[in-house]
């Protein structure tokens, strides 16, 4: 067959097709996935493009928002893939939409102007001390999120450019005088009821069950009764933050390490400077740079003609910076002056022109070992703990994959102990066990029936763990007689529920026809009168009920937050509408409308624009 094969290639026919399927396979297969591959946007709509490092960035700051207020329950959802992937796709298409507002409202000419941005700079709470604009604070709190002066503008401008269009679509938004009026009727209704409360828990403790009652919950209810598949599992962590606790550094390796990275611990060179801004006019800058030559005082000059609001009132003070902070043309400018006094000449940069003064200069510094001796000591545990672990690791999957019936050489290896679990599921097994990944490695065949070691199985940073089933069981119906208690005491609770609801429907009944026999015969009584509004629990009932005609009470049936069964006697309703709350509900109502008309406003630039998403398959943590 290999010989009529042979035979065959050679011919032009199959020289013809062979050459149709390479191409084929180019052009859809290979060719695609070199176009994917080298694709460095994230997204792109109509001709922007979201680049994947701006996504990265905004999923990550929005990663780390989340796990400040959810803590390790959203550590727990991150564990599952389909939840990061829809988690990222929610980050970008928030960019998305970012970009559609933008190119609707550049299509609508709107604008965001030099000065606009100017103005909130100075008036950002973040960038001020003592309730003014600080230089310094400004400087260093761009440099820590990786933003330069330009870069920072061009994302406020973004942003005011989006907050006007919705302002815009805000401003056209607004209700009738009948709708707010009618809102705070319903607001601010009370009503004032009588209630009985029937206790559940309290008519179990009357339920009498017999034999074949109880068989027969038992047979309905399978699911409540049945234990869960389960795994006995032997188990070998190893953890750096474990090794670094045994790991001790010497005075000497301490000393050493600061001798070899002196800059690490050496402060950059600082200097101290003022400027006068001229944002549009060169000419004014060359000609106040002349009189500053002939004399002039700075300070005097940056007050009456500096255009930068924030240094102007202070002679035109900037404070104390270091490299990397400021816009590059400025920075070059200002650390090539060499004596405290100099002056620069005319710099331009995207603010404007400026004239820089070097008031002060600050030589590094190094702080004294003994400063800073104990974080040393600390980053080489931490670095010595990294290197053990990884050689420790790789020695574990080496060990574990080539004696993998048993875990003892791996943990001997490593000189880690076995630890075991009894019979476990992923929601009972200890907590360093939960991740998904490691009931993904229980379940596998060769692990849970053949009885071989896992892979090493990342559970988290610098924490690793190999498992071994010892046993399993499938999962079973617990016989009656074990869950018999069980059983019991659930279709206990259930009757009495049952019982309470009864009784509640025969009251509320017999009410209604003014007989209050049950009453009497069950020593029951309303409590006291109180007032409710739309936030009781039990409003969903009592606001639906009929209002009461000639002072006489409307009876009904609810259940409150614990499960209890309430009956209702509904007295009065009263509408105690405060007209000063008119303003506040319209503003809220517009709110509401502006948000739906700007959800509408999305959906049709959606279906006009040419959106392309490059991360579809990503679920990249």
């Amino acid at each position: 067959m290999m010989d009529r094969l042979r035979a065959g290639a050679s011919s032009l026919a199959i020289k013809v097709i062979l050459g149709l399927i390479i191409l084929s396979f180019v052009f859809a297969g290979i060719g695609s996935y070199l176009v994917r591959g080298s694709n460095d946007a994230a997204a792109k709509v109509g001709s922007t493009k979201i680049s994947r490092q701006a996504f990265e960035q905004a999923y990550q700051n929005e990663r780390n928002r989340m796990q400040s207020q959810l803590g390790e329950y959203f550590n727990n959802l991150l564990a599952d893939p389909n939840y990061v992937k829809s988690f990222r796709k929610s980050v970008l298409d928030r960019m998305v939409n970012n970009v559609l507002l933008e190119q609707y409202a550049h299509s609508l000419g709107l604008r965001v102007s030099d000065n606009q941005i100017r103005q909130m700079i100075l008036t950002l709470p973040e960038f001020q001390k003592d309730g003014k604009f600080d230089q310094q604070t400004y400087q260093m709190l761009l440099s820590r999120a990786g933003y330069t002066p330009d870069s920072f503008a061009e994302y406020l401008r973004k942003d005011l450019l989006r907050n006007q269009l919705l302002s815009a679509i805000e401003g056209s938004s607004f209700s009738l005088k009948g709708e707010v009026e009618a809102q705070n009727k319903l607001i601010s209704e009370t009503r004032t009821i009588r209630t009985i409360t029937l206790s559940p828990q309290e008519f179990a403790k009357k339920v009498k069950l017999n034999d074949q009652e109880i068989e027969t919950y038992y047979k309905e209810h399978p699911a409540s009764y049945t234990r869960p598949a389960q795994v006995k599992v032997a188990y070998v962590e190893l953890s750096a933050n474990e090794l670094k606790g045994k790991i001790k550094i010497s005075d000497a390796e301490a000393k050493q390490y600061y001798q070899e990275h002196l800059d690490k611990y050496s402060t950059q060179p600082q200097i101290e400077i003022s400027h006068i801004l001229i944002k549009d006019n060169k000419s004014e800058a060359e000609n106040i740079l002349k009189q500053l030559k002939s004399g002039a005082s700075f300070a005097k000059l940056a007050e009456e003609k500096s255009q930068d609001p924030g240094s102007a009132k202070k002679g035109g003070e900037l404070g104390w910076i270091e490299k990397g902070v400021m816009a590059p043309a400025f920075e070059k400018a200002a650390f090539s002056l060499k004596k405290v006094g100099d002056l620069s000449g005319v710099v331009k940069t995207s603010f404007g022109y400026h004239i820089i003064k070097l008031d002060g200069i600050k030589k590094a510094q190094t702080k004294p070992f003994k400063e800073v001796a104990a974080q040393i000591k600390s980053e080489l545990k931490d670095q010595k703990a990294a290197d053990e672990f990884y050689k420790l690791q790789s020695t574990l999957e080496k060990v574990a994959y080539e004696s993998p019936d048993s875990l003892d050489d791996a943990a001997k290896a490593i000189s880690q102990p076995i630890h075991t679990t009894g019979y476990i599921t992923q929601e009972s097994a200890p907590k360093r066990l939960q991740s998904n990944a490691v009931f993904q490695a229980l379940m596998d065949p060769e692990v849970k029936e053949d009885g071989m070691n896992s892979k090493t199985i990342e559970i988290g940073p610098e924490d690793v763990v190999v498992v071994r089933v010892e046993s399993s069981r499938d999962k079973a119906l617990k016989p009656l007689k074990e869950v018999r208690a069980e059983v019991v005491k659930q279709l206990s609770i259930d009757k009495g529920e049952q019982n309470a609801m009864d009784l509640a429907n025969k009251i509320v009944q017999g009410l209604d026809k003014g007989e209050n026999k049950l009453l009497k015969e069950n020593d029951l009584s309303f409590g006291k009168q109180e007032d409710i509004t739309r936030r009781s629990p039990l409003a969903e009932v009592v606001f639906t009920m009929a209002k009461p005609a000639k002072d006489k009470p409307v009876y009904g049936q609810s259940k409150d937050m614990t499960g209890n069964i309430v009956v209702v006697e509904l007295d009065k309703v009263e509408q105690n509408v405060n007209p000063q709350y008119n303003k506040q509900i319209a503003s809220q109502l517009a709110q509401i409308d502006a948000q739906q008309d700007m959800s509408g406003v999305l959906g049709i630039l959606r279906k006009h624009t040419d959106i392309e998403y490059y991360l579809s398959n990503d679920t990249t943590q």
